[in-house]
């Protein structure tokens, strides 16, 4: 599949169908998103794509897959319902739009992760290795991990990717997504994911890593994280 323009790659990943695999930018879920939820999240990415492509990037992070309770409802990686003010503030984008019903949902991970890109100020282009929603095949709102065959067939959209935004560093956010990239052969910096544990390891890593030395995040703001 060629891939030209941002138009393009948007157009491209909502053809792309897996089973057990919820594609945000094609399909509806019945139970929370609104009659046009795919075309609002095809127009957030393309949104923050577009900003992306003109003014460049400092990092390309790229964690696992969707999750569940961000990226498949917003359409963009590691962003939640919660974050989207803060996404289009970062890469200065017109408002993006939420695409489901009900009360706005937060994500823990994307919490952590805004943290932080609060704090740096810089353009990041946020991706997955897997740039859809795997779930087990009994739950669709679970989240499991993405298989070997899932990766390499979405391999393409990851290098378009790189090729065009040319990012000075890469950084997988946790461990199943450092290793998935290490299979696609594409070096990255490899950092603790904020989960399970892992959210001072990860905050003290990008800390340091962007120099961060007055973005001080005590324990009691991350027992509220």
């Amino acid at each position: 599949m060629r891939i030209e323009t941002a138009g393009d790659f948007v157009d491209v990943l909502a053809t792309l169908g897996f089973d057990y695999a919820f594609n945000p930018y094609s399909e509806i879920c019945s139970e929370f998103d609104l009659a046009h939820a795919p075309e609002i999240r095809r127009d957030n990415l393309l949104r923050v794509l577009y900003a992306a492509l003109n003014q460049g990037v400092s990092s390309l992070w790229i964690a696992r897959d969707l999750g569940y309770r961000g990226g498949r409802r917003t359409g963009l990686a590691l962003t939640d319902e919660l974050h989207l003010a803060a996404h289009a503030e970062l890469m200065g984008t017109r408002p993006l739009k939420r695409a489901t019903k009900g009360t706005p949902q937060g994500e823990r991970t994307a919490k952590v992760i805004w943290s932080i890109l609060e704090s740096v100020r810089q353009p990041i282009f946020l991706w997955n290795v897997f740039p859809l929603h795997p779930y087990e095949s009994n739950d669709r709102m679970s989240n499991r991990a993405h298989t070997r065959k899932e990766a390499e067939s979405c391999r393409f959209l990851l290098d378009w990717l790189i090729d065009r935004l040319a990012p000075a560093q890469i950084i997988a956010i946790g461990r199943d997504a450092q290793l998935a990239l290490s299979t696609l052969d594409i070096d990255a910096l490899a950092v603790r994911h904020p989960s399970y544990g892992g959210q001072t390891e990860f905050l003290a890593s990008m800390r340091s890593y962007y120099q961060l030395r007055d973005a001080r995040i005590s324990q009691a703001q991350l027992s509220l994280l």
